[in-house]
């Protein structure tokens, strides 16, 4: 080989790994966060129900890629995503619980483009904010024996859901779902097996941009057999329309939207001057006359459709002054004064 040749081919070979250097390069500036956040949402398709993927579909686009998306994995530090908490919480006013969501949603797809990425970095600080503990709405003895004598006038259908949530703790959609073949009148107990749902549409190019959407329960524990009382039992042989596949709450095989049972509720209780009555209030209602009664927590937690109790006693056990006053009075006085 000649001089001029072998120079040539070193040439060649320094022009070869330019060009390599600069689509690596490229390649490089392609895979912004934005990029890995598309990526975690396609590789977990399969494994997050349609409600939860449209939700984090929305979180992404909504809050995550404005901010984080067109930065490369190695930009991002400890201190942007404080930056990140600041907005969601004080110029986006979010509440705490929401932003916590939202994090743990940034963090998820971070781990995920740190692995796929193959690169070094350090790993992210994230300190997740705490809210005021809200006072959860509990309807009192009086206004729930007002609701249910209300409900029991000219009852309907939509009543019906209301009383049969009253009185089981179905979640809005479990009880929109229902459909009567899920309702056994011979063992007199009630199957909760699905959901449904309004969530936003997979298809961003249609007019249409939410849809309603049937599918499992929020959890796996969500799935559960209820008994029924004397009462529901009575309604239920009154309503049934003696298809199994209707829903319960139409008597045809066309679901209610749960917007629309939310209005009724709040229409019933406005009649029954009763205020700031969401319909999760009447799921920790139900909750509170359980332990009124005396269940123990463990059934409660199963007939709620809880993972763990740990669920049951923090967020719907709630005892009164009176309850408190009562277990107080059962300590053992060892000094009389």
């Amino acid at each position: 080989m000649t001089g001029r040749e072998e120079n040539f081919v070193q040439k060649d070979r320094h022009s070869s790994r330019a060009a390599e250097g600069m689509a690596k390069n490229e390649e490089a500036r392609e895979n912004t966060f934005g990029r890995y956040c598309d990526n975690w949402i396609a590789a977990n398709r399969t494994r997050l129900k349609v409600s939860s993927r449209a939700r984090y579909k929305a979180d992404i686009e909504n809050h995550i890629k404005p901010f984080f998306g067109d930065r490369q994995l190695w930009e991002i530090t400890s201190e942007d995503v404080d930056s990140f908490t600041q907005i969601l919480l004080y110029k986006k006013q979010l509440s705490a619980k929401t932003a916590r969501n939202i994090l743990a949603l940034f963090q998820s797809a971070f781990l995920y483009a740190k692995k796929r990425s193959g690169q070094q970095l350090t790993d992210l600080e994230i300190i997740y904010p705490k809210g005021p503990r809200k006072e959860v709405r509990v309807l009192s003895e009086e206004e729930e024996v007002k609701l249910m004598h209300f409900l029991a006038n000219e009852m309907d259908l939509s009543k019906f859901g209301v009383y049969l949530a009253l009185r089981t703790g179905l979640r809005i959609g479990e009880v929109c779902a229902l459909r009567w073949g899920d309702i056994s009148r011979k063992s007199e107990t009630l199957s909760v097996c699905r959901t449904v749902q309004r969530v936003q549409s997979p298809d961003t190019k249609s007019y249409v941009k939410t849809e309603l959407v049937i599918g499992s329960p929020k959890t796996d524990s969500s799935c559960r057999t209820i008994p029924l009382m004397p009462d529901l039992s009575a309604l239920c042989a009154r309503f049934d329309p003696k298809d199994p596949q209707a829903f319960v709450l139409t008597g045809t095989r066309q679901c209610m939207e749960p917007r629309k049972l939310q209005r009724r509720l709040k229409e019933y209780t406005e009649e029954c001057q009763i205020k700031k009555v969401h319909f999760h209030t009447l799921r920790h209602t139900f909750a509170t006359r359980c332990i009124e009664a005396g269940f123990d927590v463990k059934t409660l937690s199963e007939i709620l459709g809880h993972s763990n109790i740990s669920v049951t006693l923090n967020q719907y056990v709630h005892p009164n002054l009176e309850q408190k006053r009562e277990n107080m009075s059962r300590l053992k006085i060892t000094i009389c004064f």
